[in-house]
């Protein structure tokens, strides 16, 4: 479950591997946002919940980066390409990771990912394009 503000729909995530950028973080997310409005007059505040969405899974990868991986497959790519692609990217990953990697999107391509996660000592998650595309992709549910 994540909660996050309207003004800048973004949380921190735990690393655990590149891997996560690319087939996701391994769990669905239930995302609240909210718009908060402050009454200085009377020093009160006010939060609204403005969307609630359920990302499955599959859909918490980063939007970029599968979408590029998706591409060079669709080109033809191999492996090299794959990994010249996860270095241009900066994904965290030596040779070895990035060859298995590679090759691991070789043989089971992934989803499409919502997500657009920024590298860091802990992923930087933004949730701007989920909330423009809940309810439009599979993967995305508006809940309210």
């Amino acid at each position: 479950m994540k909660v996050t503000s309207l003004r800048q729909p973004q949380s921190s995530c735990p690393f655990r591997s590149a891997r996560q950028k690319i087939y996701g973080l391994g769990y669905a997310l239930l995302v609240f946002v909210y718009e908060k409005t402050d009454d200085p007059a009377n020093q009160t505040g006010k939060l609204e919940i403005v969307h609630t969405i359920f990302v499955e899974a599959e859909r918490t990868a980063d939007y970029q980066t599968t979408t590029g991986l998706l591409q060079i497959l669709e080109n033809n790519g191999n492996v090299d390409d794959i990994m010249a692609f996860l270095y241009e990217r900066r994904l965290p990953v030596d040779e070895i990771q990035a060859e298995k990697l590679a090759e691991e999107v070789i043989a089971h391509p992934p989803s499409v990912g919502y997500l657009t996660i920024s590298n860091a000592l802990q992923w930087r998650l933004q949730y701007r394009r989920v909330i423009e595309k809940a309810g439009e992709v599979p993967g995305l549910h508006r809940i309210y």
